[in-house]
């Protein structure tokens, strides 16, 4: 059985879910557990050059990010209850991030390890990271300090990778993967389908893989199906371009497919891209003329393109085709 954990290496309480996480794997019986981590943002505003974070109370964009890390407290009352958390995880004495630091090239770091190794080094990654972010006081989004924990951790081609791009495009998926899935919380488990929120108590996580292990793994679906799923996700979270970026391998070899295309036209047109928006639905109505949506779309495409006497043909159609559409 495998638990996927979505969280931050700057959120505090990712570290102190991995401690909780270990006591519920340990006190369990049943079939072995894979823990595989994925990548969250709690902080996308994080500057790329990491700045100390002792005026980090008084910046109003790292306020809010505190603030979504742990809704309904103040970043002062954040601040205290973490470090009690921390000492009760035995996470002390010394606890405490001293950088704001963009978390992206550790998460680059996270998934190539996972690649090269597998979930037994990748943990070995996200537990160094960790530590060295939130007892060491290192700066985790400088690449030399990245290349020394990886060689610690025993993944010595880790730091030519990262300066060598790897990783990049595979973390951007996973991340709109992440959102379209509606994480929303650093951590979140996601075990069978089930997923819990939060650092919670380790009684609560083996709970959630008792019920994981009765459920059993959900049949897994096609890469392109769950691709396309994924892209329909972040149009209905309002993430067009999100889309068109998990839509884009889709597009390259799949681009015949009318549901592709569909999708990605009404990317297209939610993010302003009429032209291409329009491109797209006029091969799929002269393709597909009975197509009421397509239609619909179209004309309201060229609407917005300031082409009224051309939409209008199009919106009729669609209206008598579907009423509700007038």
């Amino acid at each position: 059985m495998r638990i996927e954990v979505w969280a931050d290496v700057v959120c505090p309480w990712m570290y102190i879910g991995k401690r909780r996480l270990e006591r519920a794997l340990a006190g369990r019986g049943g079939e072995p557990v894979e823990v595989v981590w994925r990548p969250y943002r709690t902080d996308p505003t994080a500057p790329a050059e990491a700045t100390p974070r002792a005026g980090l109370l008084t910046d109003p964009d790292a306020r809010e990010a505190l603030r979504e890390c742990a809704p309904g407290l103040t970043p002062e009352e954040n601040r205290d209850r973490v470090a009690d958390e921390a000492r009760a995880e035995g996470l002390g004495p010394r606890w405490g991030a001293v950088w704001r630091a963009s978390s992206h090239d550790a998460h680059r770091l996270i998934a190539l390890a996972l690649d090269a190794g597998g979930a037994r080094l990748q943990d070995a990654v996200v537990e160094a990271v960790l530590r060295a972010h939130f007892v060491e006081g290192l700066d985790i989004s400088d690449r030399e300090v990245l290349g020394r924990i990886s060689d610690g951790a025993g993944f010595p081609s880790g730091g030519a990778l990262l300066d060598d791009g790897a990783g990049e495009e595979q973390v951007r998926e996973l991340l709109l993967r992440g959102k379209a899935m509606g994480v929303r919380t650093s951590p979140t488990y996601v075990a069978a389908g089930l997923a819990l929120a939060g650092a919670q108590p380790a009684e609560s996580i083996a709970a959630l893989l008792r019920d994981a292990e009765a459920a059993g793994e959900p049949r897994r679906l096609p890469e392109e199906v769950e691709r396309l799923r994924y892209a329909e996700a972040l149009l209905d979270v309002r993430d067009p371009l999100g889309a068109l970026t998990l839509l884009r391998p889709l597009l390259a070899g799949h681009g015949d497919d009318p549901n592709v295309r569909l999708l990605a036209a009404r990317a297209y047109y939610a993010s302003a891209q009429l032209g291409r928006a329009r491109g797209i639905l006029e091969q799929l109505v002269a393709d597909a003329p009975d197509d009421a949506y397509a239609r619909l779309l179209l004309g309201r495409t060229l609407e917005r393109q300031g082409l009224p006497a051309e939409a209008a043909p199009h919106l009729r159609m669609a209206a008598a085709m579907v009423p509700d559409y007038g």
